[in-house]
């Protein structure tokens, strides 16, 4: 029976140089493999480690099925390289899109929109609230992701931490969620979770068990769905002391916790 990882990319297995988290010497420092370039810069980065145990993991196929779970879009999700031949499936979008033979899957498509059309404030009025009441002293960029979600780049060391709860304030009672990670504050309606697509996934593939991997507010429902899973030592969840019963809390950080996380799929697997 299939054994279904979904794991999260975004500073679980993947890291920018400002998210490496290396605080050793050079000598000391693993060799890292490039998985993404972004106008000709190199942009994220797993250990080389991480990387060989990832392919081992794609060779078992189909026992075992990896499926990257991202908030990214389809788009932003396609620069990324891992190493192995490419996942069948992958959930984009925060489970907004399902990609199947990297192809946005349109059944599954029309039935997140229909749900979010009858649960959620429109997308329209959330982003039009997330703008006027930025302040333009730390606002650096706003945007809508795939037509579901919106999301500000902001400068961190500025941000009134007073203003994200207000925004989660008025954001839970018009049927959304906000997180904060890294420079970026996302507002996402409650319907649309990765664990949903990783379901309508492991439905597909007939998998018995599912592992899974995240470090933000935006991964707790996969984690919470898993049969196991692992959060690393940095990110929204650690910050909250966030676990469950069945998740392991890495005590490690940066792209050490991601080959930490990698090993741990691949014994689990």
């Amino acid at each position: 029976m299939t054994t279904l990882i979904a794991s999260d990319l975004d500073r679980t297995l993947i890291y920018s140089t400002a998210a490496l988290g290396l605080a050793m010497p050079d000598a000391q420092a693993p060799r890292l493999l490039c998985v993404e370039v972004y106008e000709h810069r190199p942009l994220s980065y797993m250990t080389e480690t991480a990387a060989a145990l990832l392919a081992g993991m794609a060779r078992t196929a189909p026992a075992v099925a990896f499926v990257p779970a991202t908030t990214r879009t389809p788009e932003q999700y396609g620069r990324i390289r891992l190493p192995g031949p490419p996942p069948e499936y992958a959930v984009c979008a925060n489970g907004g899109e399902l990609l199947v033979h990297g192809e946005s899957d349109p059944a599954w498509r029309a039935q997140v929109r229909r749900r979010l059309t009858a649960e959620c404030a429109p997308l329209a009025e959330v982003h039009r609230h997330l703008v006027s009441t930025a302040d333009p002293a730390w606002l650096l960029k706003e945007r809508t992701a795939a037509d579901l979600f919106a999301y500000l780049v902001v400068d961190r060391p500025n941000l009134p931490e007073p203003w994200v709860k207000e925004l989660a304030e008025w954001a839970d009672g018009r049927g959304w969620t906000v997180s904060l990670q890294g420079r970026k504050v996302y507002a996402v309606p409650k319907p649309l979770t990765k664990s949903a697509a990783v379901a309508e996934v492991a439905r597909r593939t007939g998998a018995g068990t599912v592992l899974s991997a995240g470090d933000s507010l935006l991964d707790a429902d996969l984690l919470l769905a898993a049969d196991r899973a692992w959060r690393p030592g940095h990110g929204e969840l650690a910050a909250a002391g966030w676990s469950a019963p069945h998740v392991t809390a890495l005590d490690s950080c940066g792209v050490l916790a991601g080959e930490e996380i990698v090993r741990a799929f691949a014994e689990g697997s």
